[in-house]
């Protein structure tokens, strides 16, 4: 099912790439306003609990919105992935995928399509990753944060080094506030000599398939577990 999902959206994604661009010339959010839409309205058909885990972020979450609950049960998760987005456009729409719901924690995967697609400065992500974090203490003062590092892939081994980096600031940041924790979605898809493994990707060469995910829901339901197992 991951992997058939991945195939047909991996198509759709096309449609948001862009050429290259500057911190100062950010994607435009509101592309993404038809699949907010269709997220208020599942709520409005089956309204989540409140003090659940929101998980959010780009396309390796969206292919696994479907997969993800039973993945991490007995943990409640009310996943809300959009696929090709970056952080900025989860900061636009941050009230309304996540912080309606009161969630007692937050998990976000952005950064992937920044450093890879958009060529977003690190410092611009990270600029808004705090503001993201800043938001979600301002109404939900002890919500505890998992920030995802990006994950490596064949399709963007040319990029890997400045996503290397963005990982690093991102386990700098987890270390200043107990609330944040890293989630380390990178090393777990290396070789033994550090490299990017070749058989956990779609045939795009970017998105999980069936082994990819399995890799990918393990790491994250170790962290979790750890830590959100005691408030179910």
């Amino acid at each position: 099912m991951r992997q058939l999902t991945a195939l047909l959206s991996s198509l759709s994604l096309t449609l948001f790439i862009a050429l290259p661009i500057t911190a100062q010339d950010l994607p435009d959010p509101t592309r993404f306003e038809a699949a907010i839409e269709r997220f208020e309205e599942a709520d409005r058909n089956n309204p989540p609990p409140k003090g659940a885990i929101v998980l959010t972020g780009s396309s390796s979450i969206m292919f696994w919105n479907e997969d993800a609950p039973a993945d991490l049960a007995p943990l409640t998760v009310i996943p809300r992935g959009f696929g090709g987005s970056v952080m900025n456009d989860l900061l636009h729409y941050l009230d309304r995928i996540v912080l309606k719901y009161e969630p007692r924690a937050v998990l976000i995967y952005e950064g992937d399509n920044d450093t890879g697609r958009n060529f977003i400065p690190n410092d611009t992500i990270m600029t808004h990753v705090r503001q993201g974090i800043e938001r979600i203490h301002a109404r939900l003062p002890q919500a505890r944060i998992y920030l995802l590092t990006v994950k490596p892939s064949v399709a963007r081994v040319a990029h890997w080094q400045v996503a290397s980096e963005l990982n690093q600031r991102y386990r700098a940041l987890a270390a200043s506030d107990p609330r944040i924790h890293l989630i380390d979605v990178a090393t777990p898809f290396l070789d033994a000599n550090g490299k990017v493994m070749t058989d956990i990707f779609v045939a795009d060469d970017l998105h999980l398939n069936e082994k990819g995910y399995d890799i990918w829901a393990s790491s994250i339901r170790e962290v979790l577990m750890a830590h959100e197992a005691q408030y179910e």
